[in-house]
């Protein structure tokens, strides 16, 4: 099993996104107590960790805390809004602490829309800089898009652009836009319905598996899926009894939890549906995704389960 630990390292942030599912609170994590969770990772036999946010290249023990882990044999990665790690120099000193791989956040390849969805002017110039960066340092790269109302149509160009700009790009994450924090309460307009994106998540999902790149999409029901179940990040938790912890840097009940639920929301008709045992459900359902957009399928579930099993 690959699981992997996720520490926030602090909840500031240089972007005000319209749909941030982890707005600023000014809680920012310092190195012993980052060592004792990274620790625990190891305990228990994780494979990596990652390093987020906020926007953890905000926080000065960031190139600290990867080489710590580094030594612990763990695989080390951070999520980020690409905009400090512009800055090249920046970019070589967290790969030279032992960094092996940045999640880095686009939600459109329209320098306008970018701008204004991350509310910081230059995000998307700062983005290409940090790919290119990244290119010359020959440091891996995977894309993070949030799907919401503005890029729900276009996801599949956003692809082509990525796929044609930067081919070395190997992996890309979909993550369905998580409506339940107060930024998304201020901005509801951002919050997508599940068929705008279906059309063009399929395109993206096409164009990404000619090439025989990897992807992964999260809080997307498998019915909108189209028939690339087995790519669905929770379905996969799911059939290969994966866990996750993450360390949360603000006010929940548990902080610090581990993830072995992977199931949301199900609506009546998804008891008729024959991938309902492995697939997620809704996540915010009937708060702000619409039950009655899901649909019952008839594919065999057992084709996805295989295709997870036996690819890994």
């Amino acid at each position: 099993m690959a699981n992997l630990g996720y520490i926030q390292l602090n909840r500031t942030c240089n972007q005000k996104c319209l749909f941030c599912s982890n707005p600023e609170n000014g809680n920012v994590l310092d190195f012993d107590q980052a060592k004792f969770y990274i620790n625990d990772f190891v305990n228990k036999n994780y494979q990596g960790v990652i390093f987020t946010g906020g926007e953890p290249t905000l926080n000065p023990i960031l190139p600290k805390v990867i080489k710590y882990a580094k030594a612990k044999g763990l695989e080390v990665r951070i999520i980020s809004n690409g905009q400090k790690i512009a800055d090249y120099q920046l970019l070589k000193n967290l790969q030279d602490a032992g960094l092996d791989l940045i999640h880095v956040s686009a939600y459109s390849v329209s320098p306008k829309i970018q701008d204004y969805l991350s509310q910081n002017p230059g995000s998307f110039k700062n983005i290409l800089k940090t790919l290119i960066n990244a290119r010359r340092l020959n440091l891996p790269v995977n894309i993070n898009t949030v799907i919401n109302s503005f890029n729900a149509k276009s996801l599949d160009k956003n692809i082509k652009f990525f796929l044609v700009k930067f081919p070395e790009i190997n992996h890309f994450v979909f993550n369905n836009l998580d409506p339940e924090m107060n930024r998304v309460e201020q901005n509801k307009f951002v919050v997508p319905k599940l068929i705008d994106f279906k059309n063009s998540l399929k395109r993206a999902f096409e164009s990404l598996m000619k090439l025989g790149k990897t992807f992964r999409a999260e809080r997307v029901p498998l019915c909108y899926m189209a028939d690339f179940g087995e790519f669905s990040t929770e379905t996969r938790k799911i059939v290969k009894n994966e866990e996750r912890s993450i360390l949360f840097l603000d006010n929940r009940k548990d902080p610090y939890s581990i993830q072995k639920n992977f199931f949301y929301k199900k609506a009546a008709q998804c008891a008729n549906c024959s991938l309902n045992e492995i697939c997620a459900g809704l996540y915010a359902m009937d708060t702000y995704y619409d039950s009655e957009e899901l649909i019952p399928q008839t594919f065999d579930k057992d084709i996805i389960i295989n295709k997870i099993l036996r690819n890994g």
